[in-house]
């Protein structure tokens, strides 16, 4: 792995594996944003994909349910760390915020306008504000272009390319943004490790100046003494550009040093939204208390007196999600009306919001 040594890769050193808490905080109590603070708000979002039988003449029977009444605020310069085990229909919201998959019904607005509405220039200067970085470094480059050609490839289809001189320029700017040199950029994509490649992913996404970068698992496909590397790149990028994240991972050590809010996702639906301290210090529906449960802690004492909650069943199957509260058939602390009433997303009127009957 080549050596790199600027300024942004010097301050991008790896911290503990445990990441710490060293992020300020940029909201101190997990109170919904307010509408003039708001940079995308979603709305009883669903995401369903039919299912059909037959070759020639294909009947719908079904429909899986990925994503299926899901709400959430994202302030500008505010990081979302949205979590929850694989299946729960994370990265299918993040793909519905970007347009790439349509929304069955719900709402999408960004910067007050909602999506649905958006079309031609409209939905072009969508693009160039709202990106992505995807969660393979390798598969989301294409191996037959150079990194300059691949970075400055947004540029040049939203006409923002201006001379070669000033393109190549802009290219070598951006390289060095995520803590690579410019005389990488004649490089193709398999000379860089994987860390690097997700470098390459960022700067590219950097490219139009967008307010808002949705980030799919970003370092999960990534040797874990890289992922705070990365992790600390974009907090770095976010401190110089104002950027907001909806950061998607599984990693609750990655999103609690990342994220200022955290929203969990059960079968898809979102059952608990709070600030990362409030979550950590006390998270309040069982399913939260479980996932948190099953992080490893570095004090050896500590982990052998803190309480493993197991959960006992599989996860039901989203085509035919369970009645009333999606979690009551896993749940330690199910109630008889669990399995016939939906629980509402509540504020618990501490700003952190919780969709569990235990707390009606």
């Amino acid at each position: 792995m080549t050596h790199i040594d600027t300024p942004l890769a010097r301050s991008v050193a790896p911290p503990d594996r445990q990441y710490g808490s060293a992020r300020p905080d940029a909201s101190t109590t997990g109170r919904p944003p307010h509408a003039s603070d708001a940079i995308l708000r979603v709305e009883d979002l669903k995401v369903h994909f039919p299912v059909t039988r037959g070759v020639m003449f294909k009947r719908q029977f079904g429909s899986v349910k990925a994503v299926d009444g899901v709400s959430f605020t994202l302030r500008r310069g505010e990081t979302l760390g949205l979590v929850g085990e694989s299946g729960c229909g994370k990265s299918t919201t993040g793909l519905a915020i970007m347009k790439m998959l349509p929304a069955t019904t719900g709402r999408i607005a960004f910067d007050g306008e909602d999506l649905a509405g958006f079309s031609g220039a409209r939905e072009k200067r969508f693009r160039r504000s709202v990106q992505m970085v995807y969660q393979d470094p390798f598969a989301s480059l294409n191996p037959r272009m150079k990194v300059r050609d691949i970075v400055a490839e947004p540029l040049q289809v939203h006409g923002m390319a201006g001379g070669r001189g000033n393109l190549q320029a802009r290219v070598g700017e951006l390289l060095e943004m995520v803590g690579l040199l410019p005389y990488m950029a004649d490089r193709y994509p398999h000379e860089f490790s994987g860390g690097q490649r997700q470098r390459i992913g960022i700067a590219r996404a950097l490219a139009l100046k967008p307010s808002l970068i949705v980030c799919d698992e970003p370092v999960s496909a990534l040797d874990v003494s890289i992922q705070a590397q990365v992790v600390n790149v974009f907090m770095e990028l976010q401190r110089s550009l104002g950027l907001s994240y909806l950061f998607i991972a599984h990693d609750l050590a990655v999103v609690r040093h990342i994220s200022d809010r955290i929203a969990v996702m059960y079968l898809g639906r979102i059952v608990e939204i709070a600030s990362r301290h409030q979550l950590y210090a006390e998270p309040r529906h069982p399913y939260t208390k479980a996932l948190f449960s099953a992080v490893p802690v570095a004090d050896v004492r500590a982990e052998r007196q803190r309480q493993r909650i197991v959960l006992q069943g599989e996860v039901p199957s989203p085509m035919h999600p369970p009645s009333g509260c999606r979690f009551h058939t896993r749940c330690p602390s199910a109630m008889p009306q669990c399995s016939r009433v939906d629980p509402v997303l509540r504020d618990q009127g501490d700003g952190q919001m919780v969709a569990c009957h235990l707390y009606d």
